[in-house]
């Protein structure tokens, strides 16, 4: 069974970057993500969209 969620720093991590982009991402709509509680989690599909280009 594929992740459903990444964390930032877990997502940063898979695409080599740094965690100030993902927030940028994040904030420009490239990623879609949710809060749970304090954490900032980033949807698996939206990961991928972004990698296949379709972001």
């Amino acid at each position: 069974m594929e992740r459903l969620v990444y964390s930032v720093n877990e997502t940063a991590r898979l695409l080599s970057m740094g965690r100030t982009s993902i927030y940028a991402m994040i904030a420009d709509g490239r990623l879609e993500s949710f809060k749970l509680g304090r954490r900032t989690l980033i949807r698996g599909e939206s990961i991928r969209r972004l990698v296949d280009g379709q972001a």
